[in-house]
Parts: C-alpha cells; structure tokens; sequence
C-alpha cells in the first residue's frame, strides 16, 4: 500500500510539472524588465576669453574647434542618470533652463530618443533622433552669460538589439504639459 501512494504521488508531481512547463509554453517568454539606458550630459560655456579650454573638456576638443569658432569651453556641469528604455528623466542646465530626455527604443546600434529643452514653462527645442549607441550629440544653443551654452548629450545602452525599432520601442506621448512634469523616482 505504501509503494502506490508514492507511486501515485510520483504521477501526480510529474503531472503537475508538465502542466506548468506548457503553461509557460504558452503564455511565451517572460517579459523582460526594460533595458536600463545611461543618459549623461555636460554642460558648456564657450566664449571668447582666451582661456582655453577645461582640463575634463580636452578629449572633446577638436570637436568643439571644429564646430565653433570660440576661444575658451568652459565645463560648467557634468550630470549622469540611469533611465528605464521609456521612462522620462530631467537634467537641469544653467541660466534656469531643464531638458527633458526619454529613450524610447533600440534600432540595431541606435538609440531612439525624444529631447525637449525648456525655458522655464516654454520649450525652446523638441526632437526625436537616433543616437549611434555610446555616441555624442553636440548642441550649440542659447546665449549664455559672455558666451553660448552647448550641450553635449550622450546615451549608452548595454542591451539586446531588437530586430526593427518597434520591438524595443515606447507608445508616443504628448510632450509633457511642462518641464517639471512628474517623473517615477
């Protein structure tokens, strides 16, 4: 009598098990958590002082002498966030100004990305682009100080690479209604 409970009690948990590994057959793969996607951005007045330019700015340097014609680049802020692929984060920047950055998905080494910079409740600038994964994105903007502000703007990502842009990317929102729209900590 006791060989057939556990012999029954053997059937019933390979029973169970099967069932469970065809559950999961069905219901697909388990949906991964999003890739997480690092967003940095450095802040830069360039102006026309003679001073050169900042120690942190040198491997940049060519590239900033090639695009603008000043004399000295100044780093004013080095700032760096992690992001889920969808998810808004906020930069503040100087002389009030807040930029907006939402990665919304992976096209082969390209990351898609929405930018919004806003003065105080305007938005000076709205874009969607592609960024070459670990790549840079230069920006000569607005006036500042004795100078202009540029931005440079980077992304990397250490994640699978869907086949098309849809697989990895995020539903389209309206831009938020203003820059300090509310952001999951």
């Amino acid at each position: 009598m006791l060989h057939t409970r556990w012999g029954i009690l053997a059937v019933a948990v390979t029973m169970a098990l099967g069932v469970g590994a065809a559950c999961r057959v069905w219901a697909g793969p388990a949906q991964a958590s999003p890739p997480k996607i690092g967003v940095h951005v450095d802040s830069v007045v360039a102006s026309d002082t003679n001073e050169g330019i900042d120690p942190p700015l040198t491997p940049m340097g060519p590239r900033l002498h090639s695009l603008f014609s000043y004399t000295t680049y100044h780093l004013v802020s080095h700032q760096e966030q992690q992001t889920a692929m969808g998810t808004l984060v906020l930069f503040n920047l100087p002389g009030g100004r807040i930029l907006h950055i939402q990665p919304r998905g992976i096209d082969g080494d390209m990351i898609l990305m929405e930018l919004i910079l806003f003065q105080g409740e305007q938005p000076l600038m709205t874009t969607e682009l592609k960024l070459r994964n670990h790549g840079i994105l230069i920006v000569g903007g607005p006036r500042y100080e004795e100078g202009m502000l540029i931005l440079s703007i980077g992304a990397d990502c250490r994640c699978p690479r869907p086949r098309t842009a849809d697989a990895g990317a995020a539903p389209l929102h309206s831009p938020p209604a203003s820059p300090q729209a509310a952001v999951p900590e």
